[in-house]
């Protein structure tokens, strides 16, 4: 399940806040796992540009560009207003634009298997999986083996077979 931002946020909030709740206790009120919740809260602790930035506003995809393009055009005595007004670091605004420039850029694509280590790579692995099918097929064998051992007797226990008058 795919949880929102605000979401996100409102839950690391109450994990955090003046009333802190563990994980657990709130993963038992709001139905999400506690594991969700702790990774949620773990990420957030190691994101320095969001661990210091207050809860109560929560930038969405949109908010960041908008903010982006804004910037843009400002000089220094704006951008330095403008931050302080938007509760910004420049580090952020930055990490957004570079961001942003990536998403532009073409995505290369990938060459499937061209290298010689790729061919080497896929043969080997053909080469495990046929392995793996046949020592399937003798593992399969030798448990029908000893079924049927035990289901008929084994025949080299000394015993013959035929009755002798």
């Amino acid at each position: 399940m795919t949880y929102t931002e605000g979401f996100k946020a409102r839950m690391i909030q109450r994990m955090t806040g003046p009333e802190a709740l563990s994980a657990w206790a709130l993963s038992r009120e709001v139905g999400v796992a506690q594991s969700t919740l702790s990774r949620w809260l773990r990420h957030r602790r190691l994101d320095p540009v969001t661990s210091d930035q207050d809860d109560k506003k929560v930038w969405t995809p949109a908010d960041k560009l908008r903010a982006v393009q804004e910037s843009a055009t400002l000089s220094d005595d704006e951008l330095g207003e403008f931050l302080r007004r938007e509760g910004l670091h420049k580090v952020q605004l930055d990490e957004w634009s570079k961001l942003a420039l990536a998403s532009l850029q073409p995505q290369k694509r990938k060459t499937r298997g061209k290298s010689p280590e790729a061919k080497r790579i896929r043969q080997l692995e053909k080469e495990i999986h046929r392995k793996d099918k046949a020592l399937a097929e003798v593992t399969a064998l030798l448990a029908l083996q000893k079924k049927l051992d035990a289901l008929w007797g084994d025949a080299g226990d000394g015993t013959d077979t035929k009755s002798e008058t």
